[in-house]
């Protein structure tokens, strides 16, 4: 009987997702063409990440949303515990940003051009100087108040440990005098974990903490900002 519940569960994501990716290619491809900022396009992903919460039973919860200053563009680091953080980060800041982005995403069929599409940002993690140059790059594009969300561990925690951050968003937000801001993403491990294709239905909690100034940080002392915040979310995640 678990068996057969689970292929359902399978069967009904995957419909899902193909159903709404078909549905706004269009309007995608659409935006893709006149809206230059690609803040359209950014709007319409989110019917997708709605609908596949409505559908697959997942509530998202914010706390701390009013910290975030508007019109203020941030280097937003996030822990990644499911491809559902995605869908929780999208639906529920209520700002514009841009994903930090694998390119082997971008190959992925009407979902990699949707991400294309709101000028998201696809990087090479086999190269890291080609990757920070590319963030580099999109960054000089992003509009006036557009943030950049990186998630700093680089992939999933299998387990729900927050692994090492990576320096990539970091080096940017030194650079460019960019404000950190902690996002830290709860329960989504359990909606679908790692390396899994079944959903559980449930909720997911995102909460937003204090931002920190990176223009006090440099080079040479990225190691110091890269603790400080992945201290702040580590210890957000211990708290039930």
């Amino acid at each position: 009987m678990k068996s057969i519940i689970n292929l359902f569960k399978f069967i009904w994501l995957f419909f899902w997702a193909s159903f709404m990716s078909v549905l706004l290619f269009i309007p995608m491809t659409v935006a893709a063409i006149f809206s230059v900022t690609g803040n359209l396009a950014f709007n319409i992903s989110k019917l997708w990440a709605w609908t596949m919460l409505i559908v697959t039973g997942v509530r998202v919860h914010i706390k701390g949303r009013e910290t975030i200053k508007e019109g203020m563009q941030y280097v937003i680091i996030s822990n990644h515990q499911s491809q559902y953080d995605i869908l929780a980060l999208v639906t529920s800041l209520n700002i514009q940003f841009r994903w930090v982005i694998k390119k082997e995403l971008l190959y992925v069929p009407l979902f990699g051009w949707a991400l294309y599409a709101a000028k998201n940002v696809f990087i090479d993690r086999s190269n890291r100087e080609k990757a920070i140059a590319s963030i580099n790059k999109a960054v000089n594009r992003l509009p006036q108040g557009v943030s950049l969300l990186v998630f700093a561990e680089g992939t999933r925690s299998k387990d729900g440990t927050l692994q090492k951050f990576k320096k990539g968003g970091f080096t940017i937000a030194i650079e460019r005098k960019m404000p950190i801001l902690p996002v830290v993403v709860k329960g989504s491990r359990a909606i679908l974990p790692k390396g899994s294709l079944i959903f559980h239905s449930g909720n997911i909690e995102v909460v937003v903490c204090d931002p920190i100034p990176a223009d006090q940080y440099t080079h040479e002392t990225i190691e110091d900002l890269i603790n400080k915040t992945h201290n702040v979310i580590e210890h957000e995640l211990s708290v039930s």
